[in-house]
């Protein structure tokens, strides 16, 4: 038996989670051989844990995580009567983060994940005759094949064949499409009845997967009109260095990190990193700051320890109702740096300016694919009667903005392409004034201060033969660099 697994039970029974019976009994389940989270998916699942008493279960679990490092607890937390309780652990932000039907904490070195393992396999024309241990079993080793491969998202839908994406390119897992009640089976083999519960009443569902410390997801399931569908996008094991993510002026970057009040944008379309890098942003505040970071985010993919800094992590749904609400409270809980996993709506958007005005560095992400159009759509979600106070606002509280993209490698990869706007003098006269179309002009000129622009960058990739001819052109739209790619 691992040290995590006594560690559980010896703070449980401290606690008064469980009793000794009841931690006999979800070891017999699980087996002596089984991980942590596996026993704390058991105390889940045999209902010793109820939902009201989560988090308290997240916080011990990353208690346990902790000292299983230094060694085991003191006597045998099984037998034992009379060995007194561990003195209490210093109290923690809850940044592990248990959802059914996994959770994790992520262990301390991240896992050496090999990119060119074999193409993932599953008996996809077998499924109606395994059972649902067999299913469950088999989708776990599939999602760990298809990370270990190199992929980053695993989709299965009634209707279409099992397919997973690596390096944007689609490759087929099966040449059958998936029956409809073969795609409902696969795609609920892994949830908890509560959460099966949630997603056949909304349709829709969105979930953070750990199978384990080093694999996590996160899950989007759905319907449409051949039944139900999953998409499941790989998270990478640990927390990614600001320094892997070839990002260009990382100097610059890292000034924006030295704020303690303002706005910083993370933007980008889906797929172009956000989340990596903004898991990167919060581990390097976390490691050079002493503050208290709260995220809220849907769901928590990035699981973020206490270093140097307090890390309080929420998630829209389990934790609390929405963005706003979250934002709301965050107000009253002594933050330093909030975190905000996407600005999406007018309240939210609002409460994160006004943040950012009263003392706080208020970091978000949006969909947007470059500076100019982020500010239009920042900006442009407020009424018309609020547009002159809104814009001056921004003007005050706005850091800087950087603009993501992954393209097409011509080695095979992805390769990083990203646009950096910092607020200066100029920029906040062009945002008061409504004249974003000037942007780009101020960039230009910006460059010693550290800003790029995006086409300037993809012109560059396309020059050092880092991307083909159709990439660079894509990406492009003004008609002097076009002409240099041509």
């Amino acid at each position: 038996m691992n040290n995590e697994i006594l560690w559980v039970i010896r703070l449980g029974l401290a606690e008064k989670l469980f009793s000794r019976e009841q931690a006999l009994a979800t070891l017999k389940a699980v087996g002596r051989d089984a991980q942590m989270m596996e026993f704390a998916q058991q105390l889940i699942d045999g209902d010793i844990v109820h939902e009201q008493e989560m988090s308290r279960l997240e916080t011990l679990l990353a208690q346990a995580h902790e000292r299983a490092q230094v060694g085991p607890p003191p006597g045998n937390p099984l037998l034992d009567e009379d060995t007194p309780a561990p003195a209490p652990a210093p109290k923690l932000s809850v940044a592990s983060h248990v959802v059914k039907p996994a959770a994790s904490a992520p262990a301390a070195p991240p896992a050496n994940v090999k990119p060119s393992g074999p193409k993932p396999e599953f008996a996809f024309d077998k499924i109606g005759t395994m059972d649902d241990a067999a299913l469950a079993a088999g989708l776990r080793k599939l999602l760990i094949a298809t990370g270990e491969h190199g992929a980053s998202d695993l989709h299965l839908s009634a209707g279409s064949a099992p397919f997973i994406r690596k390096h944007r390119a689609i490759t087929p897992l099966s040449p059958h499409p998936l029956k409809q009640e073969d795609a409902l089976r696969l795609n609920t083999a892994l949830l908890a009845s509560h959460q099966k519960e949630i997603f056949l009443d909304r349709k829709d569902y969105d979930f953070a997967l750990a199978l384990d410390a080093d694999h996590r997801y996160r899950v989007n399931l759905m319907f449409h009109k051949w039944g139900a569908s999953g998409s499941y996008r790989m998270v990478p094991a640990g927390i990614p260095k600001l320094d892997d993510l070839g990002l260009r002026n990382l100097d610059t970057i890292r000034k924006l990190l030295t704020y303690h009040n303002g706005l910083i944008l993370i933007t980008g379309p889906v797929g172009a990193g956000k989340t990596t890098t903004l898991a990167a942003l919060v581990a390097e505040l976390n490691e050079k700051r002493e503050d208290h970071i709260i995220t809220v985010e849907d769901p928590i993919e990035v699981v973020q320890m206490p270093k140097g800094c307090n890390v309080t992590q929420r998630e829209v749904g389990p934790h609390t109702k929405s963005f706003f609400t979250a934002l709301k409270g965050a107000l009253r809980e002594d933050p330093d740096v909030i975190v905000i996993g996407e600005l999406r709506d007018l309240e939210t958007i609002e409460m994160a300016i006004s943040a950012s005005e009263t003392g706080h560095l208020v970091i978000g992400t949006m969909h947007t694919s470059d500076a100019a159009t982020t500010l239009n759509r920042l900006l442009d979600v407020f009424p018309p009667a609020q547009q002159t106070q809104i814009r001056a606002s921004v003007a005050e509280s706005l850091r800087g903005i950087i603009c993501q993209r992954l393209l097409p490698a011509l080695d095979g990869g992805l390769v990083s392409a990203c646009e950096i706007m910092i607020s200066n003098t100029a920029i906040q006269a062009l945002i008061r004034e409504g004249k974003s179309q000037s942007l780009r002009n101020v960039m230009e000129t910006g460059v010693k201060e550290g800003m790029c622009i995006m086409e300037n960058v993809v012109l560059e990739l396309y020059q050092q033969k880092r991307i083909s001819k159709e990439t660079a052109l894509i990406n492009t739209s003004t008609r002097n660099v076009r002409a240099k790619v041509v």
